[in-house]
């Protein structure tokens, strides 16, 4: 195997990592953004006090201002989620790309066997 070769077989591996860590990063957005909405509706539901952890300690907040705050961070965590997978597409693509650049090296440069 030549330089090139080996060079396209490492590039490809930090982009097979930079995949993990991306996937990574949308698991966790997911389940920030799923505790988010799950918030979100049991604030709009409640007719009750609202309360929320400053801290160490618990206390009441308007549940107006509540929601606002939560519909912002729904908002930005899908963005985050959409930019994320966007970058996932455009790794994966690449990783294709590499891996079929690779194998074209590799066979040019294995010698053929016919059986």
């Amino acid at each position: 195997m030549d330089a090139v070769a080996r060079q396209k077989i490492q590039d490809l591996q930090i982009l097979e990592q930079n995949l993990q860590n991306i996937l990574i990063q949308k698991q966790n957005l997911q389940a920030d953004l799923n505790e988010t909405v799950n918030a979100l509706e049991e604030v709009k539901k409640t007719t009750d006090a609202i309360y929320k952890m400053v801290g160490s300690i618990m206390v009441v907040v308007d549940k107006k201002k509540t929601l606002e705050e939560l519909e912002e961070k729904k908002k930005l965590s899908e963005l985050r989620n959409d930019s994320i997978s966007k970058q996932e597409r455009l790794i994966e693509s690449k990783a294709r790309e590499l891996q079929q650049e690779i194998k074209k090296l590799l066979e040019n440069k294995s010698p053929s066997t016919s059986k």
